[in-house]
């Protein structure tokens, strides 16, 4: 299998091939960067017009078509460059999963200005922050952001604000949704011409050491990770087909797919559900079914409504859907992906999947903001076979793993790992230093400590900072969890270090139960007992009632649990 995925994985990046790959230098510094790649944004958008009257938006009871998309987009488009919006300014989106947040993203990135995704989860002060670090040109924001923003309406006075989905009548100086997307005017884009490298959006980073960076994204960026997103679907089936296949005399035809769908259940103003989901379905002619908010018994009657194809969001999300009641009541036949990114997909989830969606394979993709997304995919037969792998880096990034002086270590060894090609951002906005720490010669340092196989598969181990040192021995939180994550009874688990006067830290766990255990500490430590070498089974471990707190992309907040759970009340 792994022999089939090098040759298809080699064929496709041939010069010549869809895929093929070359050496520019961007910034002074030499990166991979697809050949075929298109300019920008603006003509993935614009090749999506093709789809016409196919259903692209859907939310609750209301439908967009792709043709009533690119209306809209265009109406706004027109009016950004009327206020006078340039290649280069900002425009920043402050609102919860609504349509119109795509709505506006295309608009924006179509006339060469940056999308500033704003996250909708920020207080007011949060948000002021934002405001002034991006200096967007215009807002586009929803009543709840709107009620945070006015009350700091002078800190950026000259500010033009759209207000989506809020009701009348509006303070003077905010304009409706409606009026500015007259769909009476210009019906084609502005003519505009836009660099690969300059700024396609800015998201910001979640801020759990300090305040929040605003990633700087480029169009080269976020176009090499749709294509590398199709690239490894391509790759990865055709690889599978062929292992499958090898001694038979005629492989098995895949069926024809109706309309691709997926639900877009985690924030548009991050890069997981915005570059890893909105991009592809767009480029696809797919359905993006929107969620106001996490649900998993919404999300069930979602999927068999809208015949979702594909799931992709955070890896609890993923257990919260194949967990709930409603789950075999459910037909969720038409699902052929379940799975996400964000965090690491524990190996049982991995195996919980392949074995209670008979129709879904699962998927996962490792990344971050400062990559525009993946960095490397694992699905299906690989995934199975490899779950405790992200898999391999995609075809536009160099890879290496670094010891704690920045030496580049063999393959195989343990070390931070570090990446460098297409899709690694231009920069923190207004943060050189932060920039120059993260990105050294072309190389960006993820942060992440892992090792790669001689298959070229990533494995990774956990974050630098999140490991915790106990009396010299390293324990790696990720590893703990995946453990207590096979445990029957538990639904939740964040693992993470706690001071100790004698040991430097200790491990500690914070848990929720789906199910009573007349003793959980004996049970749960008695299930790590025979997986885990003694100093890793957690001294102190809370079971909490209420689920563990999450960040807007439903990440756990293990520093918050740090500061407000007592180590007197741990079992």
């Amino acid at each position: 299998m792994y022999e089939e995925l090098k040759q298809v994985w080699n064929e496709l990046t041939a010069p010549g091939a869809p895929f093929a790959v070359e050496e520019v230098v961007v910034r002074g510094v030499p990166i991979k960067s697809y050949v075929t790649a298109p300019n920008s944004l603006r003509e993935v958008w614009l090749g999506s017009a093709a789809h016409g009257d196919r259903d692209y938006l859907v939310y609750d009871s209301e439908r967009w078509t792709y043709a009533q998309a690119h209306r809209q987009v265009a109406a706004l488009a027109n009016w950004l460059v009327d206020q006078g919006v340039e290649p280069g300014d900002r425009v920043a989106i402050a609102m919860r999963n609504h349509p119109e947040w795509m709505l506006a993203y295309w608009a924006t990135v179509s006339i060469g200005a940056a999308a500033v995704g704003m996250n909708a989860w920020w207080t007011e002060p949060e948000m002021a922050f934002g405001i002034r670090d991006a200096a967007p040109r215009v807002l586009v924001c929803d009543e709840e952001r709107l009620a945070r923003f006015l009350p700091r309406r002078s800190e950026l006075p000259e500010c033009r604000v759209v207000a989506v989905r809020v009701p009348e009548p509006l303070p003077d100086d905010v304009l409706a949704w409606e009026d500015v997307c007259r769909e009476d005017g210009a019906t084609d884009l502005p003519d505009v011409s836009i660099d690969p490298d300059q700024d396609a959006c800015i998201f910001y980073t979640s801020g759990t050491t300090g305040q929040p960076k605003g990633a700087q994204l480029t169009h080269r960026g976020c176009v090499a990770n749709l294509l590398s997103l199709v690239f490894w679907n391509m790759t990865q089936a055709a690889a599978s087909q062929r292992a499958r296949a090898a001694g038979q005399p005629e492989a098995q035809a895949p069926e024809t797919p109706g309309q691709p769908a997926a639900l877009v259940c985690t924030p548009l103003f991050h890069v997981t559900a915005n570059n890893c989901v909105a991009h592809p379905m767009t480029l696809a002619g797919g359905k993006l079914v929107h969620m106001y908010k996490w649900d998993a018994g919404e999300a069930l009657r979602l999927i068999e409504r809208e015949r979702i194809t594909s799931f992709s969001g955070v890896p609890v999300m993923a257990r919260e859907l194949i967990s709930h009641p409603d789950f075999e009541k459910t037909d969720t036949s038409c699902l052929t992906a379940l799975g996400g990114g964000g965090a690491q997909l524990q190996p049982d989830l991995v195996e919980k999947i392949e074995k209670r969606v008979s129709t879904a394979r699962p998927g996962t993709g490792y990344g971050m903001t400062e990559t525009c997304g993946v960095i490397t995919a694992n699905s299906a037969d690989f995934f199975v076979d490899k779950p405790a792998s992200v898999g391999p880096a995609l075809p536009t990034f160099e890879t290496k793993c670094i010891d704690g002086e920045g030496k580049t270590l063999p393959t195989g060894q343990l070390g931070e790992l570090c990446v460098r090609g297409a899709q690694v951002i231009r920069g923190y906005l207004n943060r050189p230093e932060a920039t120059a720490e993260a990105i050294q010669d072309g190389w960006l340092r993820t942060g992440d400590l892992a090792r790669i196989d001689e298959d070229g598969f990533i494995f990774i181990v956990d974050r630098v900072k999140d490991m915790v040192l106990r009396g010299g021995e390293n324990v790696y939180c990720a590893e703990v969890e995946a453990v207590l994550f096979d445990h029957p009874a538990v639904a939740e688990c964040a693992v993470f270090g706690v001071p100790d006067d004698r040991l430097g830290e200790e491990v500690a766990a914070a848990i929720v139960l789906d199910r009573e255990l007349d003793d959980p500490a004996a049970s749960l430590r008695n299930h790590c007992a025979g997986r885990l070498a003694k100093y890793k089974i957690p001294r102190y471990i809370w079971i909490l009632a209420q689920p563990l707190p999450r960040n807007a992309s439903g990440k756990f907040l293990k520093r918050q649990l740090r500061e407000e759970l007592d180590l007197s009340d741990a079992i």
